[in-house]
């Protein structure tokens, strides 16, 4: 995990031990399932297990309720092309299957791409991390919706929440459509629950470049996560 985890060299000794103990329930609470010839090992499991936990370790430990299989891949996965129902008239060509790293369903599975994952995990300064997005939507789903506002029990907080990031996302979503450089991936001005997961990437990968950039976002999100991470990557 030291090896493969960038984030968890940042720890200090009690993250680190709390962290461990979080992996060891997720690791036995879910179902794994390795997919396309796959074999699932200890490297692939913990390396999963101790992002997702990490993402966690301020939040009330349910360990993801709304998650209880993960499926990984060996590398990037094609979904079969879809075909129109029996019922269904197809009024324009139906749109190609896009090549996946990961996706999480709703009422289902999160589906991983184990090559995507190790380098996400092991380059963080490149601000993409498959498990941190996957996981961010599941976060966001445990209401019942996939919209961008995970649970936020305090209403002032909330109230904050909504304010920031409705600007944020709106902002990266002007910036994307005139073609100009944003430090948010554009992908984040899909909507607002990947705006969510791609801003959940940049604040646990780059926290001090997104504190710099966006220091409201990193706020509001350090206050629902809890934690500071870029308090960790000055520390260490």
């Amino acid at each position: 995990m030291r090896a493969n985890v960038a984030h968890y060299r940042m720890l200090d000794d009690a993250e680190q031990a709390e962290l461990r103990a979080m992996i060891q329930v997720f690791l036995e609470e879910k179902q794994w399932e390795g997919c396309g010839g796959l074999e699932l090992d200890d490297e692939i499991r913990v390396t999963i297990a101790a992002q997702a936990c990490l993402m966690q370790l301020g939040l009330p430990h349910d360990y993801y309720r709304n998650v209880q299989t993960i499926l990984v891949y060996p590398s990037t996965v094609v979904p079969p092309e879809r075909r129109p129902g029996m019922f269904e008239i197809a009024t324009a060509p139906l749109a190609a299957p896009v090549p996946l790293l990961g996706q999480a369903f709703l009422q289902g599975p999160v589906v991983l791409v184990w090559d995507a994952v190790l380098h996400g995990a092991r380059h963080p300064e490149q601000g993409h991390n498959v498990v941190y997005h996957e996981f961010a939507h599941k976060l966001d789903m445990l209401d019942g919706a996939a919209d961008g506002t995970p649970v936020i029990a305090d209403r002032a907080q909330f109230a904050e929440w909504v304010e920031v990031c409705s600007y944020e996302f709106l902002r990266l979503r002007r910036l994307a459509e005139e073609g100009e450089k944003t430090f948010l991936d554009a992908y984040g001005a899909t909507n607002e629950a990947e705006f969510f997961a791609v801003a959940t990437e940049e604040f646990f990968d780059r926290p001090v470049a997104l504190r710099k950039h966006a220091p409201d976002l990193y706020r509001v999100l350090s206050a629902y996560y809890r934690q500071d991470p870029a308090g960790r990557v000055t520390r260490a």
